[in-house]
């Protein structure tokens, strides 16, 4: 029995704006959906799906744990957890990792993380988390207040307390808002969902600089730009700053959940047995399919091999000169284009030739690809986004 968009709106809560078609399978950079139509994917899942679809070492890995143990209780260790907490944290240069399954959960964790790192050395009163205004941080309670963005405070009253925003690279309202309250601050090497912004590197190495010298936390939000999107093990690797807590998650898992708190070791002993937990937290599949992402696309081959695409990306639209075209930002492959027209229609007919791009904010097309593409497939998606943005008036 096959399932339609109809079934789908009945059935499924709808808190997302959903968009046809009906998704069925996908193999190498491409989805296919119930009509088995072609789609040339630039979202991979928003960020997650690094590896593509059907990656053979992936499938391998993740069948061969799902036979062997799906699920164990962290009131012990497993194997692949084990190995990837070592692999990953020797390839992050931090000291340890909390597991968890989602970039909302990482988030929260670390905000935990920072805020008893600072009551244990500091007592109350020390608890504040400053983050950026257009950052975006989670769906939960407290990850939504510390995402600096409006319209993501209604509703849900009341909000987690000890929050305070930034103007992104405006180092004086930083020293402004960093009072004796405040233990951390939060950043996005990129903000992704606030439109594709990177961050000015001389901001982001005062702020570390400042923040080392007044024992207030640095903490990066890797979960869209991290586990090599940008070229780099992590996009405030592009900074040349080192972090305290290092939030990843969407690309480590490429299509399983996963998430995890990186600790440098300044923090890497705060949390005590029971201070955190999760139930599905390093679950032994997740981790098994987290090793084959950070062997097939965590080291300096692939770097450079996604660094030299998103500057084939930038080009070929910078070289188009679309008159559609305002600006195009990003690192590596997290690319934004802002445009003059409605991207969300952009999205709309990109579908109909058969490729998926994101939105972000009101003015920006969103391509997240997954990490394995080629430069022959990006040129054909580019070419389909430009003929589109061609034929807008």
């Amino acid at each position: 029995m096959s399932y339609d968009f109809n079934d789908a709106k009945e059935h499924i809560v709808n808190s997302y704006g959903r968009l046809e078609p009906v998704i069925t399978h996908g193999e190498g950079v491409y989805l296919y959906d119930t009509n088995e139509n072609k789609y040339l994917d630039f979202t991979s899942g928003i960020g997650v799906s690094s590896l593509g679809y059907g990656h053979e070492k992936w499938i391998k890995a993740t069948s061969k744990q799902l036979k062997t143990l799906a699920h164990a209780s962290n009131i012990f260790y497993t194997e692949p957890s084990v190995k990837l907490a070592k692999e990953l944290t020797e390839k992050a240069n931090m000291s340890k990792v909390f597991f968890a399954n989602s970039g909302a959960e990482a988030n929260e964790g670390a905000i935990k993380l920072a805020r008893k790192y600072s009551y244990d050395k500091y007592g109350d009163g020390r608890s504040k988390v400053l983050t950026l205004m257009q950052s975006f941080h989670g769906r939960t309670i407290t990850t939504l207040k510390a995402t600096g963005q409006e319209k993501f405070h209604k509703y849900f009253f009341p909000f987690t307390e000890g929050f305070d925003y930034v103007t992104a690279n405006d180092i004086k309202d930083f020293k402004k808002k960093l009072t004796d309250e405040v233990c951390a601050i939060m950043l996005e090497a990129i903000q992704g969902e606030g439109g594709v912004i990177p961050l000015d590197k001389d901001f982001v190495q005062e702020v570390v600089k400042i923040c080392n010298e007044k024992d207030v936390l640095v903490i990066f939000d890797e979960v869209q730009c991290g586990i090599s999107r940008t070229g780099k093990m992590f996009g405030y690797n592009n900074f040349d700053v080192e972090a305290d807590i290092v939030s990843v998650a969407k690309g480590l898992g490429a299509g399983l959940p996963i998430g995890g708190i990186l600790c440098s070791s300044k923090v890497a002993d705060v949390f005590k047995p029971g201070d955190h937990g999760s139930t599905f937290g390093a679950n032994p599949v997740a981790c098994a399919g987290a090793l084959v992402v950070l062997d097939e696309l965590c080291n300096e081959k692939t770097f450079e091999k996604i660094a030299k695409k998103g500057a084939f990306i930038k080009e070929f639209i910078e070289e188009a000169k679309n008159p559609q075209v305002v600006d195009i930002r990003g690192i590596g492959l997290m690319i934004g284009i802002k445009v003059k027209c409605d991207p969300a229609l952009v999205q709309k007919e990109a579908i109909k030739k058969g490729l998926l791009v994101l939105t972000a904010g009101k003015d920006v097309v969103r391509l997240l690809p997954p990490l394995v593409i080629t430069k022959k497939e990006l040129k054909i998606g580019l070419d389909i986004i430009l003929e589109i943005l061609s034929n807008i008036k």
